[in-house]
């Protein structure tokens, strides 16, 4: 189990430096995860041991929420001035997630029966 752990975090630091070396705007550790996906997808296969590292990351991934937590409750003064454009940004920003997922979604339901017609004919 210690050799996976070592290679998530060895995919996680070819990121933070694939990220760093290139000036790329993707954070180290998205680029180390997909490092680590197409490893898994040239291999065909999730290790048992892997899975059971990564399982045991999840279990605990609540605990990393507390530092932003923290910075939360630190800035409580920043965020009580600043709450219109924070509260505009939240709203636009869901509103406009919203629209665009109902934008592809009504694509993709024109693509597929598009494909279907075809097959059927």
């Amino acid at each position: 189990m210690l050799g996976y752990l070592t290679l998530i975090l060895l995919c996680q630091l070819l990121g933070e430096i694939a990220a760093r070396a290139m000036n790329l705007p993707v954070p180290g550790p998205v680029i180390g995860m997909v490092l680590l996906f197409c490893w898994l997808v040239m291999r065909r296969e999730m290790p048992s041991d892997l899975e059971n590292v990564a399982n045991f990351l999840h279990r605990y991934l609540p605990l990393l929420f507390v530092p932003a937590g923290v910075g939360i409750v630190t800035n409580l003064d920043l965020l009580a001035r600043s709450w219109i454009p924070l509260a505009a940004v939240v709203i636009g920003g869901t509103a406009l997630t919203i629209g665009i997922t109902g934008w592809v979604m009504q694509l993709a339901d024109r693509r597929r029966k598009s494909v279907d017609d075809e097959g059927g004919a």
